[in-house]
């Protein structure tokens, strides 16, 4: 798992020092509520961009970060634990018949953010695409023969939950233990990110606040 960490994490920080020079904070929506992702991340901690770094800039290191380590979880669970891997097909088959869903397949920089903008008293939405994400279609599309089972799976009996729940802790347990390892590798990454951020997002907000602050003092307001 070592050797596959560093590689996968510094692939990813390469991925995000090539998207960096191409933010801007024009692009980026204001939040309305704390990011579950990346409020208190050790993550970002160990990146070194929880202090004076703009929420879009940590979001987008800390969505690669969460894919690496889903995408080891996802493995360990298919090599060692059966029945939840299992549980794991059979939920992608029930979303797999979904006709829309809107937060899937979206870059990291935008992953995991609200799906629409806050809404307006006097400019009412249509539609959503969180509603979009959230309706059931009436009629299911059409899923192979292959793909379904022949019958109903039978629930799970009272020895059968207790090895699921095992499982479930191996695969935390697991999943922990990736997150602390990865947090080692990216702090290797900590200098060279700090200094993109100081080359192509600390000028940007400089600009910013000097415009506030040119604003705040216009000429044309009256003085005492």
């Amino acid at each position: 798992m070592d050797v596959s960490l560093e590689s996968r994490v510094g692939q990813e920080v390469d991925s995000w020092l090539r998207w960096l020079p191409r933010w801007r904070p024009g692009t980026h929506r204001a939040r309305t509520r704390l990011c579950r992702q990346c409020f208190g991340s050790p993550v970002i901690a160990s990146a070194g961009l929880a202090e004076d770094v703009p929420h879009s800039v940590q979001h987008a290191l800390t969505m690669r970060m969460k894919g690496i380590v889903e995408a080891l979880v996802d493995d360990f669970t298919t090599e060692n634990l059966p029945m939840l891997a299992r549980e794991l097909r059979r939920s992608e088959e029930r979303r797999a018949r979904r006709p829309y869903r809107p937060a899937e397949g979206l870059d990291p920089e935008f992953s995991g953010l609200d799906l629409d903008p806050p809404p307006a008293d006097d400019a009412p939405f249509l539609f959503t695409f969180a509603e979009l994400a959230d309706a059931e279609p009436d009629v299911a599309p059409e899923v192979p023969a292959v793909a379904a089972p022949a019958h109903p799976l039978p629930p799970l009996s009272a020895a059968d939950k207790v090895a699921m729940r095992a499982e479930l802790a191996r695969a935390d347990d697991f999943a922990t233990r990736v997150g602390r390892a990865l947090c080692v590798e990216l702090a290797r990454h900590r200098e060279r990110m700090r200094s993109a951020v100081a080359e192509y997002v600390e000028p940007q907000v400089q600009s910013l606040l000097a415009d506030l602050e040119s604003s705040l003092d216009s000429p044309q307001w009256p003085r005492d």
